[in-house]
């Protein structure tokens, strides 16, 4: 039976777009802006970070940073975001999710200050003092995603709520974007402040001191978004949906809203009691009930998540040593330590550019026309059918004269991780589950996603290295090659296609509707 819905979750469901839903998309989206920032930023600078701190005098090639070195340095806030997620994902059903997202911003503004701030008279000392703040932001960061997603999700009405949370995970493509532009900036200011010879020319000379200023004003840098949002998001009241359906005040909620939406409503504390009198809905995340509404959708969110983040995480940090492996970034050799930095960020800045933010976009233009099951297997499909074109004819590609087509094919993949699973991973979390378990859930499916990253990342660093012993970066045991580590993530992402028929279809449902809130079941005796 099909419980009757409160007045105030109504009024939000049928709400009009108005200029609050924008504020919401920008005030949360920020966030994300600088999640992303923050995450990819660092791709861009381990190179120069290798020039600096790991130069060996009479080598024929740069210093680069060692294995545990760099997947540390890449990875150590992808495990922070992780802890992050879940933490702060259940932090947000129990506090709320206003109380806690002025929290994760505070922390992702110090940490990024921090990071750009890591001290120490050794190589080893400033590496370690970088891998601590960052995983703290990256701590901060993953408290980001699970209370964006749920509060847009509760404030957004049911016709384009996709479409809304989707804006919110778009801004992440502006973020890998504006990265590259920053870097860009700096390493070309620098190497015009000095002009020093490539490093077959001086190797010694290649890499200034003053190069060390460069990271950190690139990661410092992401500090600035997120502080100058901190005020709006306090100023937010907290979602509806959390203030009459889990802390059960029936006056604030309606309040709250009734200033937002700028009209009447009514507080309804006589419902608002019944509801929480309702065993049916009262069950918790380790109870048989929610594994018979959700345990099937919540593997769909998990395991998908996983999966496209395994690939997705992949192509993002390791995309200049895709690119060096075609030559589309000539040798390391032949570039002084500035010019590298303005390569990297120039190839990023492209694809992003390109691919990456226009693919967000069209999932917010689609999304709620597609529905999520179509776009997510649709992005999945191609994403597989142009990782195997590239992967398969590699030697092709390696060609001088086809690395257009090869650079291409890799932005496309990139398009249709974001016109498709990506984006959808993000926002089907923050509509299937219960208000009371909305955070924590998509806390968990979340931290799925960023266990898949931290299999990318540290996976892809080795697995990419050459066959050929003579020919790995220094330090490294022989990987699979770059072909075969791309033919790996196109089966990946079959596996994704595959798990996505787990995943259930919520367009144009009310949250409660998506999530069965609505619907009244007997519980057997000791279930609850």
């Amino acid at each position: 039976m099909v419980r009757e819905q409160l007045e105030v979750l109504n009024a939000l469901d049928v709400a009009k777009t108005q200029v609050y839903h924008f504020t919401t998309i920008v005030i949360a989206g920020m966030g994300f802006f600088t999640d992303a920032y923050d995450l990819f930023s660092i791709s861009l600078v381990t190179k120069l970070l290798g020039r600096i701190y790991y130069y060996k005098q009479g080598s024929p090639k740069p210093g680069t940073l060692p294995p545990g070195v760099s997947s540390s340095v890449t990875g150590v806030a992808l495990v922070g975001t992780l802890a992050g997620q879940l933490f702060f994902g259940w932090l947000g059903d129990k506090m709320g999710r206003k109380k806690v997202y002025g929290i994760t911003l505070i922390l992702m503004i110090i940490c990024s200050v921090a990071s750009g701030l890591s001290f120490g008279s050794s190589a080893k000392g400033v590496m370690t003092t970088l891998c601590f703040f960052r995983f703290w932001l990256g701590f901060g960061i993953g408290g980001d995603y699970p209370l964006s997603a749920t509060i847009m999700s509760e404030y957004a009405n049911k016709k384009t709520r996709g479409a809304f949370i989707a804006a919110v995970f778009a801004m992440q493509g502006f973020g890998i974007l504006f990265s590259g532009i920053i870097t860009l900036i700096v390493s070309a200011g620098f190497d015009h402040k000095y002009k020093v010879p490539a490093y077959n020319v001086d190797p010694a000379g290649s890499t200034v001191p003053e190069t060390d200023y460069i990271w950190r004003i690139i990661l410092m840098f992401g500090s600035l978004p997120a502080a100058l949002t901190y005020y709006w998001r306090m100023k937010m009241p907290e979602t509806a949906r959390y203030t009459a359906l889990v802390a059960k005040d029936a006056k604030k909620a309606a309040a709250d809203m009734g200033r937002v939406l700028q009209v009447e409503i009514e507080a309804e504390h006589e419902k608002i009691e019944q509801i929480s009198q309702d065993k049916a809905n009262n069950f918790g995340l380790f109870s048989l009930e929610f594994v018979r509404r959700h345990g099937v959708h919540l593997f769909g969110t998990t395991s998908t998540w996983f999966l496209l983040d395994i690939a997705f995480y992949s192509q993002n940090l390791f995309q200049k040593d895709v690119f060096s492996a075609i030559g589309w970034i000539p040798k390391p050799e032949t570039m002084n330590a500035t010019q590298e930095v303005w390569r990297i960020s120039k190839a990023q800045t492209l694809i992003a550019l390109c691919s990456t933010v226009p693919g967000y976009w069209f999932t917010v233009a689609f999304i709620d026309i597609m529905g999520r099951f179509a776009i997510q297997m649709m992005g999945f499909f191609f994403m597989t059918v142009f990782m195997f074109a590239i992967a398969i004819p590699y030697d092709h590609w390696t060609k001088k004269e086809n690395r257009l087509g090869f650079v291409v094919m890799y932005g496309l993949t990139f398009f249709f991780a974001n016109f498709g699973p990506n984006a959808t991973t993000f926002i089907v979390p923050a509509e299937i589950f219960p208000a009371r378990l909305r955070s924590t859930c998509h806390g968990i499916s979340a931290a799925s996603g960023k266990a898949g990253a931290i299999v990318g990342a540290y996976g892809f660093l080795y697995a990419a290295q050459s066959r050929d012993a003579t020919k790995t970066d220094h330090g490294y045991p022989p990987g699979i090659g770059v072909k075969y580590s791309l033919i790996v993530l196109g089966v990946i992402n079959v596996l994704g296609m595959l798990c996505t028929f787990c995943v259930p279809e919520p367009k144009g449902k009310s949250l409660e509707d998506a999530s069965q809130e609505n619907v009244d079941v007997q519980i057997r005796p000791g279930e609850a």
